[in-house]
Parts: C-alpha cells; sequence; structure tokens
C-alpha cells in the first residue's frame, strides 16, 4: 500500500464530505430560519455517521452548531 496515495485520497474524499456538508447544513439552516422553525440565537444537534461497508466500519460524531 502506497500510504502517501491513501493519505491523500482520504483527505480528498474528507474534503468533499466536508464541502458539501456545510453546504447543506447552511441551505437546511437559512430555511428553518427563514419558515420561523428556528432563532438566529438558537443551538442544533448534528450527528454524523460514517459508513464503509468493505471494512464494516461504522463511525458516529455527535456535536452541536450554534447559530448565533
Amino acid at each position: 500500500m502506497d500510504e502517501d496515495r491513501f493519505n491523500m485520497s482520504v483527505r480528498k474524499f474528507l474534503k468533499v464530505v466536508g464541502v458539501t456538508s456545510q453546504r447543506e447544513i447552511e441551505n437546511a439552516v437559512h430555511e428553518a430560519v427563514k419558515a420561523g422553525r428556528l432563532q438566529g440565537e438558537d443551538k442544533v444537534k448534528a450527528k454524523v455517521t460514517l459508513t464503509i461497508g468493505a471494512l464494516n466500519l461504522t463511525h458516529e460524531v455527535e456535536g452541536e452548531i450554534e447559530l448565533g
């Protein structure tokens, strides 16, 4: 296994995950604020589940996103 190539591939994947996830979260928050379901000072709980079937891997990350 080429460690450098593997590392770069993982980083590339995680960059795409980060960018697309942030975009989705921002859009959903803006829509919820616009619809009155959230206030600008609220906090929302978030959970991400990473799965890689071939590795039998499931990894969850939970946290909180502050809006204001």
